[in-house]
């Protein structure tokens, strides 16, 4: 009967945290996560619904990004002024788990045991500072009543009006957010996301040896590339390499000492080192390490102290063969008013750039960033918006981030006609003029029947004369009457560059004028063109 119980008790507290993942993915969808679904629930010890996550970086992004949206879902599904601890692999946790039972009225109630230890650690400690705010609160659960106005779990519990009145108006021991919070990381390291797993990041052209680079530093660091320097645009994918690297790291070896910081976490560490008389605790933050990782370098621009401090950091790591990761906007050549020693420093090992993604790539990545969510883009939202965002993967994100919110309010599934309300005016018209006109495949279909050329030679490798005119005519032509740019026609062109798809584009525009043959081909084409588009 006890092993009953508690198999009953583990599948009311599962369902407690299924109701509340419901909650985040209709209010909260940029917070909704596929992997929520592997949380553990562990019940409620005095007012703490203890939840256990598959790792220490998934406990520590729960606390430190989902804390206020999973406590309010909390609350909303139970009624009940509750609070998540989230907890990692190897945390403990209190062996007495008391459950959260179904009421009779729909919402969920405390169950028997959980409503006993709330009563008794209520009187045990009456004016006690943990309760959630100041002031002692009144346990919601007390609102669920039957028709005679008798509390639900009162009964279940067995209690009488007055004890049920001491429990209620007594200051229950709760966790608030704070304290939830109070147990993340203090010393300035930023967070790793779960979600930068090498597994997670997108593989294309633009950032092909960034890519190597970071797994080859993850497998063997110290030795492979050091320091390894990445620099880009904003929301090309950088930091998530470089936590991609602190990952893998972390998961091979968890008693490696890694320090992951912002350049400006340095420089504010660094003053308040100074101003308190604190260096020796600084070095030692920063040079007792194994892994030294810092994004967003560039800002050391026009710091002497700094650079100074950082100049002799870096040296003292190098020489004990610690690996150093960097991550800045720019190469360290073109970072203004930074030292030469550092310049030269910053490029002893390996410097890989990351450029915007191509098309295919945004595909894909809004592929996976839908997934990781747990949502699925009908492939023509996916590919109109890939063509609509060019610039980085934020705004990718952001877009998803849109869809997800505009449909749970609106309560319609996803669609180009819902990506056209929810994007705005600018995206519709882009929908809609990409519409209008011939798409590359359209092209590539009149091409070869013109042309009496095969699609596979026109995609493929070969070079003869034969082949070569068509295919350029076709990428002249796409870009002419597409808004695809060079590297996505190139893409759809059998892989190629957008330098070959520039000079394609010069020599047609250029031999059309010349030759009169060429010139009366391709009008025959546009012809095809806009009557098999309806123009």
């Amino acid at each position: 009967m006890g092993i009953q119980k508690r198999q009953h008790d583990r599948q009311s507290d599962q369902g407690v945290l299924e109701d509340v993942l419901a909650q985040i993915r209709n209010l909260h969808p940029q917070h909704a996560r596929k992997w929520f679904e592997e949380l553990d629930a562990l019940g409620v010890v005095s007012g703490a619904f203890g939840v256990r996550a598959q790792s220490d970086m998934h406990r520590d992004y729960l606390r430190r990004s989902c804390l206020d949206a999973f406590n309010e879902a909390l609350r909303d599904v139970t009624g009940q002024l509750l609070a998540f601890r989230f907890l990692g692999p190897n945390d403990p946790w209190e062996a007495s788990k008391p459950t959260i039972k179904k009421n009779t009225m729909g919402s969920r109630g405390l169950g028997e045991s959980s409503l006993k230890e709330v009563k008794s650690s209520a009187i045990a400690s009456e004016g006690s500072a943990a309760v959630a705010g100041s002031a002692p609160q009144e346990l919601n659960a007390a609102s669920s009543t039957h028709k005679d106005g008798q509390s639900i779990w009162a009964d279940e519990a067995g209690l009488s009006a007055d004890e049920l009145k001491d429990a209620t108006n007594r200051p229950t021991p709760i966790v608030h957010a704070s304290s939830e919070r109070s147990r993340l990381d203090t010393s300035g390291a930023l967070p790793i996301n779960p979600d930068y797993g090498f597994g997670d990041f997108v593989i294309g052209p633009n950032n092909r040896l960034a890519h190597a680079a970071s797994v080859a530093v993850s497998e063997n660091p110290g030795f492979a590339y050091n320091p390894l320097f990445i620099h880009g645009d904003v929301g090309l994918g950088k930091t998530h390499l470089l936590q991609a690297i602190c990952l893998k790291i972390t998961q091979e070896n968890p008693d490696i000492n890694l320090h992951y910081v912002s350049c400006d976490g340095f420089m504010t560490q660094f003053m308040s080192a100074v101003q308190s008389g604190k260096m020796a605790e600084f070095r030692h933050t920063f040079r007792d390490v194994d892994l030294l990782v810092i994004d967003d370098i560039h800002f050391l621009a026009k710091r002497d102290r700094t650079q100074e401090e950082f100049f002799h950091t870096f040296n003292a790591l190098y020489q004990a063969n610690k690996q150093i990761i960097l991550s800045s906007d720019a190469p360290p050549e073109e970072i203004p008013d930074l030292e030469d020693r550092l310049v030269s420093r910053f490029m002893w090992g390996l410097v890989a750039k990351v450029d915007k993604p191509g098309f295919e790539t945004r595909i894909e990545i809004l592929k996976r960033k839908a997934e990781a969510r747990g949502l699925t883009l009908p492939d023509p939202v996916v590919t109109e918006i890939a063509h609509y965002i060019d610039t980085n993967i934020r705004e990718l994100e952001g877009a998803i981030t849109k869809l997800q919110i505009f449909a749970n309010v609106e309560k319609r599934d996803i669609d180009l006609d819902l990506a056209r309300d929810a994007l705005g005016e600018e995206f519709a018209a882009a929908v809609s003029a990409q519409g209008t006109g011939p798409t590359i495949d359209r092209i590539i279909t009149e091409i070869s029947g013109y042309y009496s050329v095969k699609r596979t030679e026109i995609l493929g490798k070969r070079r003869q004369k034969s082949i070569a005119l068509p295919r350029q005519v076709g990428m002249y032509l796409s870009r002419k009457y597409t808004r695809h740019s060079l590297e996505e026609v190139g893409a759809q062109f059998g892989g190629r560059d957008h330098t070959t798809v520039m000079h394609a584009v010069r020599t047609i525009t250029k031999r059309s004028k010349d030759d009169e043959a060429l010139h009366s081909d391709v009008l025959a084409i546009e012809s095809r063109l806009r009557v098999g588009s309806g123009s």
